[in-house]
């Protein structure tokens, strides 16, 4: 086999890659040595920052093959016959923590995907939870302000977390999740994936209907205790990775099927929980599950930086026949997604291999910027409309128009016929087996009994108290015992 030549950036030859320049032999390092120089400095700007969440994540690629037929709620071409297959790229990843943490902890699991679709990309980015903590925007960074390090002991503290829960009663079902068995997963594999927001379908004939997105893992649902994810993140922090890794390796590829909830949009006004609000669900009674298709991971990235975390997923990255709706904090995230990979990847992230289109032809009038590979040609005009034949809309809207009325201004959501910040995480308690409550309850306890303000637990378990008056009364036992000790 032909010897490659190692060489420079530039790519000129490199004589020796084992010695630094010196001004005679034993004498100080030279200036004029480029090529230390150069592996230095960059070794130097290897890094760029990690997410703010969803820091520590794994990724791999796959397909997703449509079995049944959805063409009269949507027009999505990926979407549009049984048995068409598009690639996707998937990233899971933990929430709260830095880069360096833990696979196996208490945390949702992010459940981000993007489909290479011949009408270029959609990314559906979720959790591995139908329902959050929050339902409006403006809340978020203070949410995940208290849940991550505190700024004066560098790690994460009972008192900030549960102090902004106690001010956010509409967290109540996300933290009954959250507390639950299903708060540690097994593994990525062995978890369910959620688009959680509720999204927007148009059909052909332009009728809407508002969406909600369930990957139900085919492996089957597999969690961890706490114990056991404390042994397992204290032997091998990299449990999570490690699995999905090998399994692929090993030509045991992961798969989900999809599954959606159907609204017709002219129900929703009237529905008895607010349909936009991320901290509802719709229960299967009313609306239930329709399969779509199979999604499946067969190949791992062959460089976890270049396709892991440089993979950027945004929401507002729709197709036609699929788009927003008034969710809330599904509109902050349009911008704010798109955002974060401007300021961590530079404004043409979308011109890496990991995130560029795979059929679609990207035709714009952007230019310039950092890191630009597609600038256009030398008699691209960089402005329209323009009179050179460059790109032009096409006046077809992705998906179905909105209607709004009222005056502008901040207002609370507002309010359904069973809207409450509790009714929910009551009826999830009250689904669970007395083990399960059991787990629950302590789990709770081990977290609320830290916090060192009365005023802060006693808010907290007034909202368990109005979920259910057994599940209050016995978090409120719980904790009280611990405190004792």
């Amino acid at each position: 086999m032909t010897q490659r030549v190692l060489t420079t950036e530039s790519g000129a030859p490199v004589a020796d890659n084992q010695n630094s320049a010196t001004a005679g032999v034993g004498g100080p390092i030279l200036l004029q040595d480029q090529h230390l120089l150069e592996k230095l400095a960059r070794f130097n700007r290897e890094r760029i920052p990690e997410r703010v969440v969803h820091a520590r994540g794994s990724g791999a690629y796959g397909y997703f093959e449509v079995t049944d037929d959805v063409t009269g709620f949507t027009r999505a071409d990926f979407l549009s016959a049984v048995g068409k297959r598009t690639e996707t790229f998937i990233r899971f990843s933990t929430v709260a923590d830095s880069l360096g943490g833990a696979d196996a902890v208490r945390d949702p699991r992010g459940f981000a995907l993007k489909f290479y679709t011949d009408e270029g990309n959609y990314d559906l980015v979720g959790n591995n939870t139908p329902v959050f903590f929050i339902k409006d925007p403006i809340k978020f960074p203070d949410f995940i302000h208290s849940q991550k390090r505190d700024p004066f002991t560098g790690r994460q503290e009972p008192d900030n977390v549960w102090d902004f829960w106690a001010h956010a009663p509409e967290a109540t079902h996300q933290v009954t999740w959250l507390m639950g068995d299903r708060g540690i997963p097994a593994s990525y594999r062995h978890m369910n994936g959620y688009g959680s927001h509720t999204y927007q379908w148009t059909n052909a004939e332009g009728e809407a209907f508002f969406v909600k997105y369930h990957f139900k893992t085919n492996q089957g649902v597999r969690s961890l205790s706490s114990e056991q994810a404390a042994e397992l993140a204290g032997k091998d922090g990299n449990s999570h990775q490690t699995d999905l890794l090998q399994a692929i390796e090993r030509g045991v590829y992961p798969s989900w099927t999809l599954y959606v909830q159907v609204m017709p949009a002219a129900e929703a006004a009237d529905y008895r929980f607010n349909p936009f609000d991320l901290t509802k669900v719709w229960p299967h009674g009313d609306y239930p599950l329709r399969r779509v298709g199979r999604l499946v991971l067969d190949r791992n990235p062959d460089n976890v930086f270049a396709e892991v975390e440089q993979a950027a997923f945004s929401p507002n990255n729709f197709v036609p026949g699929i788009g927003p709706s008034p969710d809330k904090m599904l509109q902050g995230r349009l911008f704010a997604y798109a955002d974060a990979h401007r300021y961590r990847l530079g404004v043409n992230h979308t011109q890496l291999p990991v995130n560029a289109p795979r059929t679609a032809v990207v035709d714009n009038y952007g230019r310039d910027g950092l890191h630009a590979t597609r600038n256009g040609a030398r008699h691209d005009k960089n402005y329209e409309p323009n009179s050179y034949a460059g790109p032009a809309q096409t006046g077809a809207t992705l998906s179905a128009p909105l209607a709004i009325h009222g005056w502008t201004g901040t207002h609370e959501a507002p309010a359904h016929t069973k809207d409450d910040n509790f009714f929910q995480a009551g009826e999830l308690y009250r689904l669970m087996s007395e083990d399960e409550k059991g787990r629950l309850v302590a789990n709770i306890a081990k977290g609320l009994s830290q916090v060192t303000r009365d005023d802060v637990i006693e808010k907290n378990l007034a909202h368990f108290h109005a979920a259910d008056a057994d599940y209050g009364k016995r978090v409120e036992e719980a904790v009280h015992a611990l405190r004792e000790d």
